[in-house]
């Protein structure tokens, strides 16, 4: 588990350097990576371009199916709604968070939308949970820093 949250840090460490919201994906199926993502928001100028939802296209891709059963996602910060939802919907059976959003997650921070009939489990890689935060924390020191 650890080595693919290192791999979707390696993804936020991407978008930190592109001054990107530093969030990193990456979806396994079988121990193989299928994809692998960081948000691209500004460089692309869509709200869409979150991390998890550019590794499920390339996923959906890869795999010529909406459908990404016994697939699971890691990703370096809590979903937001969107993220959730569209997780659920290409049925992805297990998403390993890295960190906490108290701002947007809704996986356990301001809603729990994983425990309302659906059938994605949940986890959090303890191990990277301070790199994951840490890299967010950083990121927004510094763009608060350079707007003085």
């Amino acid at each position: 588990m650890n080595k693919f949250m290192t791999i979707a840090l390696n993804e936020a460490k991407k978008a930190y350097i592109k001054r990107e919201v530093p969030v990193g994906a990456v979806i396994v199926k079988d121990d193989v990576i299928i994809s692998k993502a960081h948000n691209l928001r500004e460089h692309k100028n869509t709200s869409l371009a979150h991390a998890e939802i550019l590794a499920i296209e390339k996923a959906c891709k890869k795999l010529n199916s909406w459908r990404l059963d016994d697939c699971t996602m890691y990703v370096t910060l809590e979903p937001c709604m969107m993220c959730a939802g569209a997780i659920t919907q290409s049925r992805i059976q297990k998403v390993v968070i890295g960190a906490m959003d108290e701002k947007n997650g809704v996986v356990e921070s301001i809603a729990k939308v994983f425990d309302i009939k659906t059938t994605t489990k949940v986890e959090y890689e303890i191990q990277k949970e301070e790199e994951c935060s840490n890299i967010l924390s950083n990121f927004f020191k510094e763009l608060r820093n350079n707007k003085k």
